[in-house]
């Protein structure tokens, strides 16, 4: 993973102090790419642990259209939590203690973590237990799920982009098309979050699938390391439908930013020597892409460096 660790040094030396939407502040360049031979190994962090289980979960829930925490926070994966509560807190039926600027005070004030964790707790059992709730509450608004899966037509249609760009890999390999958008501008403003990797594209040459991610905007620390394996899960997945083996992941970042709060987190990972990348392993017996499990999809050999922990910005 040296591309990594080079962007980071990149932009540790090179970034330019930015102000952004949550107020953390950050170093930002703008327009960087990284390249990964699938075929090397699977590329998982190894200079901090990072938790294969929610980037399997999160990418299956990505495939099945899914847009509602609840059946994330039912695999115990609670990385949209945050956007959720959010709306929450922000519905007119929510009468719990002030929670305006959560992510900021949470990581600032400690009696008011204590606070807030209650609150997120609480929801989340909400979530959980009431199917009604988690229907209002829980639903993040047509986020990736719905653009992969369901994307709205002007004529009242719906089309599902991931099975019909696979469909294309299979037919008609050599096409230029083989494309699925996240971005879709008349629904921005009905996501919990706009999407940040936006748009993926496959290409086949020998008998190889490549892909490529363009992001918007990029979390180096805490994000990248998961969009990184993410979509070279998506990649070796799509590839095993295909009957084709795998070629490049190449990472595209827009505003490519280290938050302000994550520095020193970074040089403590800089300082780690990376180890050998693991083994994917996927379910031989599940044939589709659209019936794998968490179960299914596992690694080998993973053995990383102690994870290191930082704040979210929300």
């Amino acid at each position: 993973m040296k591309q990594y660790l080079d962007l980071c040094e990149h932009i540790l030396h090179n970034g330019a102090t930015k102000e952004d939407r949550t107020g953390t502040g950050t170093l930002s360049v703008f327009g960087h790419q990284m390249r990964f031979d699938l075929a090397e190994g699977f590329p998982l962090m190894t200079t901090k642990k990072t938790a294969f289980r929610l980037i399997v979960s999160e990418l299956l829930w990505f495939i099945k259209g899914d847009t509602n925490v609840r059946s994330l926070l039912q695999e115990n994966n609670h990385i949209w939590d945050e956007w959720a509560f959010a709306q929450w807190v922000a519905s007119d039926e929510y009468a719990g203690p002030d929670m305006s600027d959560f992510g900021r005070r949470a990581q600032t004030d400690p009696k008011f973590a204590e606070v807030y964790k209650i609150e997120m707790q609480s929801f989340q059992r909400k979530v959980i237990e009431s199917p009604e709730f988690a229907e209002k509450y829980g639903d993040l608004g047509p986020v990736y799920g719905k653009q992969w899966r369901s994307w709205a037509t002007t004529e009242g249609k719906t089309i599902d982009q991931l099975k019909n760009v696979i469909e294309s890999i299979k037919k008609n390999p050599d096409s230029r098309r083989h494309l699925v958008t996240a971005w879709n501008p008349e629904f921005i403003d009905h996501m919990a979050l706009p999407p940040c990797h936006i748009m993926f594209q496959f290409y086949v040459a020998d008998g190889k699938l490549s892909c490529q991610l363009y992001q918007r905007s990029a979390d180096v620390f805490l994000g990248v390391p998961f969009n990184i394996a993410s979509y070279a899960l998506l990649t070796h997945l799509v590839a095993r439908e295909c009957n084709l083996k795998v070629g490049d992941f190449v990472h595209t970042t827009g505003d490519t930013h280290l938050y302000s709060n994550h520095l020193s987190q970074v040089q403590e990972q800089l300082s780690r020597e990376p180890k050998t990348l693991p083994t994917l392993k996927i379910n031989g017996d599940v044939e589709s892409i659209f019936d794998l499990k968490l179960k299914d999809i596992t690694i080998e050999g993973y053995d990383p460096h102690p994870r290191i922990k930082a704040p979210v910005a929300v």
